[in-house]
């Protein structure tokens, strides 16, 4: 007879030695995954290939319908690019019957359908068969897109949008469709009016920004990532100022970061990207109440989000607490406990990551000092997880937010557990709260 009375033991540990939360189910660590990575990108303690391969294997074993689920939502809340391309390759194995509907939900640029078929290529074995329901949901894909959208991103790829639209066949609506899908194929789409176009063609810097701003034809991420560029070109600074302020173009899709990144390369602009950065946290609901937000600012959170970029993961998790709206304490720990000053935007950002050395992650010594000292109606806390102590539960309404990719840990059981570095973990923690309160 098998004995009854035996300890439960919990082995698992996060990568600095604490104990981490033993009983992930196979959603729970493919969210962790999923929700904060950088496809291919290295984090701290694991590689971008270790963890683009847990994705893979993991979603092997989670319901399919749920994959489907998380790699909609990776894409359109979390506005995440790659991996939703990731776990879509990996439906067209377990559940190729749901590739379709989700493919049309999941692209919205069209350099993605290269992007999705060139990784199916180079996961296949060199094969090159192509699934119906895939090319019926490219099929679908492709007809979303108006001729400046095929053409703005027709680039000299692996995959073209002529191998597109040759793999998926798709039955075009109508004449106006089919010529235009004929002049993808030829290549012979309408040259659209970008930055990237005109500077490509040899145009005058200054003459192709200031052409775009006027005519609003640059997005607000090409606007906050050619800050720099349009500095040096001396492009008129009253139109900069002015198209950072008025915040068109995809505003609703820029991470709080981006403004970070975007003030350090172009300082001159801080005052108007503080205002934008502002009003974004101005459209953020207010968490009723009194809320303590707690920041990891430990060294492992000093590493790079992309070898392209400067930014850090420190940077994202300052960010996201330097938008709390509502009556807060704010505090960051590493080796430490300290609080600083609430302040939000730049400012907040600034007193959040030089509060103190970036050394250890004492998360569950910071979360004891809180829980006996520091009453308010909820705890959130930002951070990569990987905790050198143990964690206790918050003394009140605790929300962990995770933004790595890292295989274990902290906060779950009686923990909220949320991952990703969008806005949008913030309004999800307002989302519970209201439908606990209804």
């Amino acid at each position: 007879m098998a004995r009854i009375n035996v300890a439960n033991k919990n082995n698992e540990k996060t990568h600095e030695g604490g104990p981490a939360f033993g009983h992930l189910t196979p959603m729970q660590s493919l969210r962790r995954s999923v929700m904060s990575c950088l496809l291919w990108e290295d984090e701290f303690y694991e590689d971008g290939k270790t963890i683009a391969d847990r994705i893979v294997e993991t979603a092997k074993v989670c319901p399919s319908a749920d994959v489907a689920a998380l790699a909609i939502e990776a894409r359109n809340v979390m506005h995440l690019r790659h991996v939703p391309l990731l776990l879509l390759r990996a439906l067209v194995r377990t559940a190729p019957h749901l590739v379709a509907e989700t493919m049309s939900r999941v692209i919205s640029r069209a350099d993605e359908m290269g992007e999705f078929l060139s990784l199916y290529l180079a996961t296949n074995d060199g094969r090159r068969t192509f699934p119906r329901q895939m090319r019926l949901g490219l099929g679908r894909a492709m007809a979303g897109f108006d001729e400046y959208a095929l053409a703005k991103y027709d680039r000299d790829g692996k995959v073209k949008l002529r191998d597109v639209l040759r793999i998926a066949r798709p039955k075009p609506f109508g004449p106006e469709q089919s010529a235009l899908w004929k002049r993808a194929v030829t290549r012979t789409l309408a040259t659209p009016d970008t930055w990237e176009v005109g500077l490509s063609s040899g145009a005058d810097k200054k003459e192709t920004f200031e052409r775009l701003l006027k005519g609003r034809k640059l997005g607000y991420l090409a606007l906050l990532r050619n800050l720099r560029n349009m500095a040096e070109a001396n492009v008129d600074v009253d139109l900069i100022r002015e198209a950072i302020l008025a915040r068109r173009g995809g505003a609703q899709m820029v991470f709080p970061f981006r403004y970070i990144a975007a003030a350090r390369v172009a300082p001159m602009y801080e005052p108007q990207l503080d205002i934008a950065l502002q009003a974004a946290i101005a459209e953020l609901p207010v968490l009723l109440g009194k809320t303590i937000v707690l920041i990891d600012v430990s060294g492992s959170m000093d590493h790079a989000m992309s070898r392209k970029s400067d930014m850090k993961r420190i940077d994202a998790a300052a960010a996201l607490g330097a938008i709390v709206h509502g009556d807060i304490r704010l505090f960051t720990f590493s080796d430490l406990l300290r609080e600083i000053p609430p302040r939000h935007g730049m400012a907040g950002v600034d007193a959040i990551v030089r509060s103190q050395p970036h050394g250890g992650t004492n998360l569950g010594a910071a979360i004891a000092q809180i829980n006996a000292n520091v009453p308010a109606d909820r705890l959130i806390v930002v951070t990569d997880e990987q905790s050198h102590d143990a964690v206790p539960n918050a003394f009140a309404k605790g929300y962990m937010i995770n933004v790595a990719s890292n295989k274990n840990g902290v906060g779950y059981g009686k923990w909220t557990h949320i991952d990703g570095f969008s806005e949008n973990v913030l309004r999800y923690i307002n989302e519970i709260e209201r439908s606990e309160a209804a």
